[in-house]
């Protein structure tokens, strides 16, 4: 997705500005698994060798759940085929057991373990909690899903067809401000830019619509950045505020925040964010050319540290969180902790195909993502990847956190872990899940 990967994290969208970085990284060196104490070794030596996937001694450790020893064995081997530095996985399974493993290293080249509290950007999974506040606005009766998004923001193409319901289930036609190209050239020349909603609607608003209201599925930051002004206007407060207040204090979520615009750093402990290529070099595609990738994949290619102001992705994307934090939001977003019974009913029964010669591929609803048996949503932006998703009729729950936005094959990397490992919970899956959070390469 051009920028969000499921999520969704182009989530998510465009993603991609980068900078160099000072480390930073206060922590113990500490791989945790949940269950058992699992030593898995950081991957990587100094120079551009060839990262080599991360060991692991689990498979003697007592107590783990049956599917454990098979999902690390998989995301060991997914990690080193795609030069995927570090993971934090989290899975839980109420017939097999929880399972939390940490992978590889948070600097490329040092012996660095990730951790599990190791804070990262979320990236799209940011959509999801602006389309949860809308929601509780309608619950609230403060607006409908069917009022045009004219009604509370003027000069929006197409303003007075396109519905709040639209622009939460990406089909409002409206263009993505993240495929501008002078939008992605500043995002390369200034990553530190602290950019305002008004003027990524700017951007957005001029070039015309791609489709009109209602008739295709297309992914699209805009729709969201507007949801975002929406929440604003009839809250009275801030949308880190809102976030705050609707869903991670009463969720206990105390890792994950939505920064103001002019903040772009990442809190204490966190790993280093990797990107393969720049914004502009990405715009139609996340794949890197033929060459590249086999650079990439022999270590002689290294990807670009990040660390660019988020306020570009703002209530698309911009959010901070951990896997933990994560995981339990999943639970309450599938659960309905969130919503009545009667919104989180709206909410399910929104997710239609993306693609309706695909009905199997994935879908998509108010904020919500189909992955094969998961829903949930994904990110994708500079440095960082995650997946979140639960299968509503077993339980079964995976979050996935990565400090690599896309493997050199253009997939998001923690996407790519998920399809490793889903064969292990689901052995007659046809075929890997699409990316209904993806955009269509233009």
């Amino acid at each position: 997705m051009r920028f969000g990967r499921l999520a969704i994290d182009r989530s998510t969208a465009r993603s991609r500005p980068r900078a160099r970085i000072r480390r930073v990284r206060a922590r113990t060196a500490v791989v945790t698994t949940v269950c058992a104490v699992c030593a898995l070794t950081a991957c990587g030596a100094p120079g551009p060798a060839a990262p080599t996937a991360p060991t692991s001694t689990s498979a003697a450790a007592p107590g783990l759940p049956s599917y454990a020893v098979a999902a690390q064995e998989k995301i060991t081997a997914a990690m080193k085929a795609n030069v995927i530095p570090g993971a934090v996985v989290r899975i839980s399974s109420p017939t097999q057991g929880d399972w939390t493993a940490t992978f590889g290293t948070g600097t490329i080249g040092r012996d660095d373990p990730i951790t599990v509290d190791d804070h990262i950007r979320a990236g799209s999974i940011t959509k999801t909690m602006t389309s949860t506040v809308i929601l509780q606005l309608v619950q609230e009766g403060k607006l409908s899903l069917d009022d045009p998004i004219g009604k509370y923001r003027s000069g929006v193409p197409n303003g007075e067809r396109i519905t709040i319901a639209q622009l939460a289930e990406m089909r409002s036609g409206l263009y993505s401000y993240t495929f501008d190209p002078s939008f992605n050239r500043t995002l390369d020349d200034d990553p530190g830019k602290a950019w305002t909603p008004d003027e990524l609607l700017a951007t957005a608003f001029t070039h015309p619509p791609d489709a009109e209201p209602g008739t295709t599925f297309e992914y699209s930051n805009t729709n969201i950045v507007l949801l975002g002004l929406v929440i604003e206007q009839l809250t009275g407060e801030p949308l880190e505020k809102a976030f705050a207040e609707r869903i991670l204090t009463p969720l206990g979520m105390t890792q994950t925040s939505l920064p103001v615009r002019t903040d772009a750093t990442i809190p204490a402990p966190h790993p280093q964010g990797y990107s393969f290529g720049t914004n502009v070099s990405t715009m139609q595609t996340y794949a890197l050319p033929a060459d590249q990738q086999a650079a990439a994949l022999a270590g002689t290619l290294q990807p670009n540290e990040t660390d660019a102001n988020p306020s570009w992705a703002w209530a698309a994307g911009g959010a901070i969180s951990t896997v933990p934090d994560l995981f339990t939001y999943v639970q309450a977003l599938v659960g309905g902790r969130l919503l009545d019974a009667a919104t989180q009913k709206v909410r399910m029964d929104s997710i239609q195909p993306t693609d309706p010669a695909h009905p199997d591929a994935g879908g998509y609803g108010i904020g919500i993502a189909k992955f094969g048996p998961l829903l949930g949503h994904d990110g994708q932006i500079p440095g960082f990847m995650t997946f979140t998703g639960q299968d509503p009729a077993t339980g079964l729950t995976i979050t996935i956190g990565t400090n690599l936005a896309t493997v050199p094959s253009g997939e998001g990397s923690a996407l790519t872990l998920l399809k490793a490992i889903l064969p292990v919970f689901y052995p007659n899956l046809q075929a890997p899940p699409g990316n209904p959070a993806a955009v269509p390469n233009r």
